[in-house]
């Protein structure tokens, strides 16, 4: 069978040159924003960022191909402790760390992928499997003192250094998180309208369907995986450098396998964009709700509850899609 051939996607294809400019200045308007940001809101901008990536990773596995996981604090646990442990013991820039983490998430990702995919599961199975796993490593991590038990771990801060990812100040972090938003997001950009990821949409739309006409749907579900896990792993890294401290309940924790999901959902799962848009609106929401809360623990989860229950009852395309059912009728109404 002759496979098909989809139109090939490049830089200047797909985007007029008024779209590169727009874009451009939004880019170059971020780049002045920490000099202007009190460090609280600069603080925020980098959750932004980083919450946007780990959504990417999520978004290219549950929204793209179709594989809902419940489990990604998984990978992110790993990028965050390997880079952290070879960090402390052994000396190891963070950034060669980072390499090594998103080696293990991607193999934890096809291990745990092969297994799931070889033998048939998918929706809820899948998802369970993938909390399954990541509730292993949890109570591996909370026993285990080598990694430092239930107590964590904390990074040693050793002054300003770009080479071992250590900053005084946030803004070097608003940097990093920044470029590493805007690489994720054209990552996903260019793979949206190669061969690849019309392979994933039809993985989402009728995994059957798609074995019929010659997709092998078993090796693009683990792309998928490869590509999900090595995103949320890097994440992972960065989040223990900025912090300077994990433990299992951050790192593989449920409520972080919520928070990196929820964003993408919220966005629109399957869009290029919607992974920043929940980042955009939840983000803050969290940060501001933990606040103004503090002393009722767990109310700013109910409210993240809230907001999932009425975005799947009444916007089950996220806000993307939203936005496109209001420029369509915009557009239809000026046509």
């Amino acid at each position: 069978m002759r496979e098909h051939q989809p139109q090939e996607s490049c830089l200047g294809r797909g985007l007029s040159w008024q779209k590169w400019l727009i874009i451009g200045l939004i880019v170059a308007a971020l780049h002045f924003l920490p000099w202007t940001f009190p460090p609280q809101y600069v603080h925020i901008m980098i959750m932004i960022f980083l919450f946007t990536i780990m959504g990417q990773g999520w978004n290219i596995l549950g929204g793209y191909a179709g594989q809902f996981s419940f489990g990604h604090s998984l990978f992110f646990g790993l990028g965050a402790y390997t880079s952290t442990l070879m960090f402390v013991h052994w000396g190891l820039s963070p950034w060669i760390g980072m390499v090594f983490s998103c080696f293990i998430g991607i193999m934890m990702g096809l291990f745990v992928g092969y297994l799931s995919f070889r033998f048939g599961l998918s929706g809820p199975f899948f998802a369970l499997i993938m909390l399954a796993f990541a509730e292993v490593f949890h109570m591996i991590s909370i026993s285990w003192k080598a990694v430092g038990a239930a107590l964590g771990l904390l990074i040693p801060l050793k002054g300003t250094s770009i080479a071992l990812m250590q900053f005084v100040d946030k803004k070097p972090f608003y940097f990093i998180t920044l470029w590493m938003m805007i690489g994720a997001l054209y990552l996903v950009w260019r793979m949206e309208k190669t061969r690849m990821g019309l392979y994933f949409l039809a993985v989402r739309e009728d995994n059957d369907a798609a074995e019929a006409l010659g997709v092998n749907t078993l090796k693009y579900k683990m792309v998928a995986m490869t590509l999900s896990a090595g995103l949320t792993s890097i994440g992972g890294t960065i989040y223990a450098q900025y912090l300077l401290y994990i433990d299992p309940d951050i790192t593989f924790g449920v409520m972080n396998s919520i928070e990196i999901l929820i964003r993408p959902i919220i966005g629109g799962p399957g869009t290029v964009l919607g992974p920043l848009l929940g980042s955009l609106v939840l983000t803050p929401l969290a940060e501001f709700t933990r606040l103004a809360f503090q002393s009722y623990g767990g109310v700013y989860l109910m409210i993240y509850g809230a907001i999932l229950v009425g975005v799947i009852m009444f916007l089950p395309d996220g806000i993307m899609g939203l936005a496109k059912r209001v420029f369509y009728k915009m557009r239809k109404e000026v046509g």
